[in-house]
C-alpha cells in the first residue's frame, strides 16, 4: 500500500500522488472508505489512475461518482473507461452531460481541424444532473455545486468547507480558461463567476489545471479587469459585446477626418 500524501484534509491530487504530470488535475476527496473523483482527465491514463487508487487502499466498489466539472476532453475523455471499471456514476451539469452522452467532439476540443487536433470522445451517460446549490455528498462530507459558467456554459466548482475545486475559472498565473464562443464561452458570464469567487470567503483554489493556490483578490481582479477590456475589443469578437473602434471610425468618415 502507497502512503497518501493528501494537500488537504480528505483530499489527495492524483498528479501530486504519483509525483509526474499525468494530465488534468484529478481531485479524490473521501470519508472514511467512500470517495469520488472530481475529473480523470485522458483515457490514456486510466489504468494508471485506477491502480494508483487501488494502491492507495482506497476501495474500488466504494466509488460514490465520478464528478465532471465540465465536458472538455482533456478533462472526460476517460470518463467511459473509468466508469466501466468502476461500476458507479457519472455526475455532470445538464448541458456538459448532453455532450458527454452525445460524445461531442467539437464543442469539447476533441475536435479542432485548424491545428491538427482529433481526438476520440467515448460517449457516456451521466445518472446525476446537478446545478448551483446542489449538494453532493461524500460520506460525512459536503460538496457544494456552484455553477460558474463563462470558459463553458456547463462549468461547475464545488466548494468544500474553505477549498474550491475552481475548474478551468482561473489559474495561479492569473491566466483563465479558453474563451470561444464556439465551444460555449460568455465573457460577461466569466467576469460574473470571478467576481463571485473573489468575494466568497474560500480561502484555497484547487484548479483543474497547475498548482492549488491561496486566493488572491487583487490578482483575480487584474484577471477580471483583462476580461472587461476582452469585451470592447476585437480580440475575442463573437464573445465581445461592442467595437468601439468601427464606430469612431464612422464617425470619423463622416466628418471627413483623414489619419494624422
Amino acid at each position: 500500500m502507497l502512503a497518501r500524501k493528501p494537500i488537504f484534509p480528505n483530499v489527495i491530487e492524483l498528479n501530486i500522488q504519483a509525483g509526474h504530470l499525468i494530465g488534468c488535475n484529478v481531485y479524490l476527496v473521501y470519508d472514511s472508505d467512500e470517495w469520488v473523483l472530481i475529473d480523470v482527465g485522458y483515457q490514456d491514463h486510466v489504468e494508471e489512475l485506477v491502480d494508483l487508487i487501488r494502491e492507495l487502499d482506497f476501495p474500488l466498489s466504494k466509488c460514490k461518482t465520478l464528478i465532471a466539472t465540465h465536458a472538455d476532453v482533456d478533462h472526460g475523455q476517460g470518463l467511459a473507461a473509468v466508469k466501466q471499471m468502476l461500476k458507479t456514476t457519472v455526475t455532470a451539469h445538464p448541458k456538459a452531460a448532453e455532450l458527454l452522452e452525445k460524445g461531442d467532439r467539437l464543442q469539447t476540443f476533441a475536435e479542432i481541424v485548424a491545428q491538427g487536433i482529433s481526438e476520440d470522445m467515448p460517449p457516456v451517460s451521466c445518472e446525476h444532473l446537478v446545478n448551483d446549490g446542489d449538494i453532493v455528498e461524500i460520506g460525512g462530507l459536503k460538496l457544494e455545486v456552484w455553477s460558474t459558467p463563462g470558459h463553458a456554459d456547463s462549468q461547475l466548482a464545488f466548494r468544500l468547507g474553505n477549498l474550491l475545486f475552481s475548474g478551468d475559472n482561473i489559474y495561479r498565473d492569473g491566466g483563465v480558461g479558453a474563451i470561444d464562443a464556439h465551444h460555449g464561452s460568455n465573457i460577461e458570464h466569466f467576469i460574473q463567476s470571478l467576481e463571485r469567487i473573489r468575494d466568497s470567503d474560500v480561502e484555497w483554489l484547487l484548479p483543474s489545471h497547475g498548482p492549488y493556490f491561496r486566493k488572491d483578490a487583487a490578482m483575480i481582479n487584474k484577471s477580471i479587469d483583462r476580461l472587461k477590456g476582452y469585451l470592447h475589443l476585437s480580440d475575442f469578437g463573437t464573445c465581445a459585446t461592442d467595437w468601439p473602434l468601427m464606430e469612431q471610425w464612422e464617425e470619423e468618415i463622416a466628418q471627413g477626418k483623414l489619419p494624422i
